[in-house]
């Protein structure tokens, strides 16, 4: 309980809506399913694939996952 309290206490500071326990569970789980597809597009660019092929399997693994085309993140190059 005193983790939680903790919590809410941060959560105007971070900008966030107070969310239930739940939500924030399946948020830290989409997290690591966004990070987990980026892992798995280093991967493939440092295996020499084609990057367009690369950006097509992040594409594939997101779809569902995040808003727009580069799975919730974009940077520049």
């Amino acid at each position: 309980m005193r983790k939680l309290m903790f919590l809410a206490a941060w959560l105007p500071l971070l900008g966030m809506a107070a969310e239930s326990p739940d939500e924030i569970r399946k948020d830290a789980q989409r997290h690591r399913a966004m990070a987990a597809a980026h892992e798995a597009a280093a991967k493939c660019l440092e295996s020499g694939k084609q990057p367009e092929q690369c950006q097509k399997d992040l594409q594939a693994a997101c779809k569902g996952l995040a808003i727009g085309k580069y799975c919730g993140m974009k940077h520049e190059h």
